[in-house]
């Protein structure tokens, strides 16, 4: 057949390959022929998993997989061993298919690690044993909607810590740190307001304090966390404050980037988590003090009881578009300590 197969591609009626689940996952198995062809059949299998790819000690792999969809029709042909070939005449064939996707998919992710991927296979039997095969991938994108997740995420958000700065038997005096947020829930294109106030009672300048958001991908096997990688998608610094005065940060602006939505709910491989560090950093050998405040990224803003999107802090910018892959995975880890 190899020769008399002229073309054989899985084609989806939705062209940008985006789907939500519920959705309806359609298209058709397009097949053209130069001649008279018999085949046994044409199976059809679409798959959604997770995968975990580690490197483990002596180099050798820890694995581990789940599925999220597993399923086959046969498009062409009867079931059985002795099936009587179909004769399919030369020119174009066009199989259809249609299947509703389950909801609480898994967004399509693609890490260093690990990923969540979806993707459709075909297969085209010969009488004489061998089998075409061809593969078409498909992107899941899972949104989450603030106004459906809990309503704390909409209060302001707020943490404080009292440190005290020196070596453990000579303290040269504490470092006062209170730090809010407008919100516990925000999208791409949206901006962080950040208060806080840093009171340095100690002896000691602090050399500079900053406020990062980041994100942090856990790859897990076996319910064991094997690989972690955080990455700093936006920052703010100011400068140093000396012994006995404060910094005041009033209404400060942090920048949430376009970024793919990661709603990985339903998946037990892969965690992503975003947070807002307020990291002040003593000018000494002392390590730098960090407040950490966890956020969630969805991909739907609060809205107005009319329905109305919530009132825009100065500079919000909500992209028209969203990327589905992480440019930034190549980069080099920024790693923030909790």
């Amino acid at each position: 057949m190899t020769r008399k197969l002229i073309k054989f591609v899985i084609l989806f009626d939705n062209t940008n390959l985006v789907y939500f689940p519920g959705q309806y996952l359609s298209g058709r198995v397009l097949i053209e022929l130069k001649d008279d062809t018999p085949a046994l059949g044409l199976h059809f299998h679409v798959v959604g998993e997770g995968v975990i790819r580690v490197s483990g000690q002596r180099t050798e792999r820890v694995y581990d997989r789940e599925n999220y969809i597993d399923f086959r029709m046969r498009l062409l042909g009867e079931p059985g061993e002795r099936q009587a070939p179909v004769l399919l005449s030369p020119g174009i064939h066009s199989f259809p298919f249609k299947l509703g996707l389950p909801l609480g998919l898994p967004s399509t992710f693609l890490g260093k690690h690990g990923w969540v991927q979806y993707f459709c296979k075909a297969a085209l039997r010969e009488p004489t044993g061998y089998t075409h095969k061809n593969q078409q991938v498909f992107i899941i994108m899972s949104p989450i909607d603030l106004n459906l997740e809990p309503p704390i995420l909409s209060q302001p958000f707020d943490c404080e810590i009292e440190h005290k700065l020196g070596v453990a038997c000579v303290s040269s005096g504490p470092v006062l740190c209170r730090v809010s947020l407008d919100r516990g829930g925000y999208v791409p294109g949206e901006t962080i307001i950040i208060n806080a106030t840093v009171y340095n009672r100690s002896k000691i300048t602090v050399k500079s304090t900053k406020a990062a958001l980041t994100e942090t991908i856990q790859y897990l096997a076996r319910n064991k966390v094997l690989e972690s990688e955080t990455r700093e998608l936006a920052s703010l610094t100011r400068g140093k404050i000396k012994p006995g005065e404060r910094d005041d940060w009033t209404n400060q602006q942090l920048y949430v980037p376009p970024l793919p939505p990661t709603n990985l709910r339903g998946c037990h491989l892969i965690k992503i988590q975003y947070d807002v560090f307020f990291i002040v950093d003593p000018k000494s050998i002392e390590k730098p003090v960090k407040l950490q405040l966890p956020i969630m990224l969805a991909t739907y803003p609060f809205r107005q009881d009319d329905g109305s999107l919530q009132r825009k802090s100065s500079g919000t910018h909500y992209p028209t578009t969203l990327p589905i892959f992480r440019p930034w995975l190549e980069e080099k880890a920024t790693k923030i300590k909790t």
